[in-house]
């Protein structure tokens, strides 16, 4: 990783790694195993940067250098960060999305647990949810081009537009799964262990687009994006605890409410 005439930075990265590449910065990746492909996964800001400026050649070919993000100083890549209230952890590297520890977030469901990365000073944001077995998150709904993958475990996810039938999808390890614009969406885990998902979208929550509280926790009887248990279709309860009976897992939502 270098800037224009700037010296090399190079770092080695695995599975379940996690990096972002500072703005315009140049760039290059190498295979170092030798007998197997490596393969990753990249979201960008490009589609709305091209959509603002309409002009390929000022996009692709400017040599301008931020050097407020990157300066190829040594250890920019050394994974070290520091961690913000509200499960913000501020990096430039994450040696393993798949092992590292996130954060209790009930808010967004029983049992549920999440980290949010902010990387490189960009205005993408990235975060890791892990729910429990037999345990299933609230629906909410949000902006475009969010990118789930799924690292571990086995499930399905429902979504619908306000008003429309739900859809089902079932999801496995290296699934992907796109949430259209304003779209509910809801993630359960049928399997017999840990689901873990990577989501990568244009929202960071430093450097926000949009100004105040991101309310993805919040109810829509409050203004804000989500489905909380008591409000949804009790016809979903139903059909999870059906999903973790075929898969063996025990279901252990008992306590909460349904409607």
């Amino acid at each position: 990783m270098w800037q224009e005439n700037g010296p090399k930075q190079s770092f080695e990265w695995q599975k379940g790694s996690l990096f972002a590449i500072p703005l315009n910065a140049c760039y290059q990746h190498f295979n170092g195993q030798g007998d197997r492909d490596a393969r990753f996964i990249s979201v960008t800001s490009a589609p709305l940067v091209f959509n603002l400026f309409h002009c390929e050649d000022f996009i692709l070919n400017n040599p301008y250098v931020f050097s407020d993000r990157f300066k190829g100083e040594d250890g920019y890549f050394g994974g070290k960060g520091r961690l913000y209230n509200d499960r913000v952890l501020e990096t430039n590297f994450v040696a393993d999305a798949i092992s590292i520890e996130p954060i209790a977030w009930h808010e967004r469901g029983k049992g549920n647990r999440t980290i949010f990365f902010e990387l490189a000073e960009s205005t993408m944001g990235a975060h890791v949810s892990q729910f429990p077995v037999g345990i299933y998150k609230k629906a909410h709904r949000h902006g475009p081009g969010a990118h789930v993958m799924i690292l571990t475990g086995q499930g399905y996810s429902f979504m619908w537009p306000e008003g429309a039938e739900r859809m089902r999808f079932a999801w496995g390890p290296g699934s992907l799964v796109v949430p259209p614009e304003g779209w509910f969406h809801q993630h359960f885990n049928s399997g017999d262990q840990p689901a873990r998902y990577l989501a990568l979208k244009m929202l960071s929550r430093r450097h926000k687009l949009v100004p105040g509280k991101i309310k993805s926790d919040v109810s829509v009887k409050q203004g804000g994006m989500q489905i909380e248990y008591e409000d949804e279709d009790p016809e979903i309860r139903r059909l999870f605890e059906e999903e973790c009976a075929r898969s063996g897992a025990e279901v252990k939502m008992s306590g909460i409410p349904v409607r």
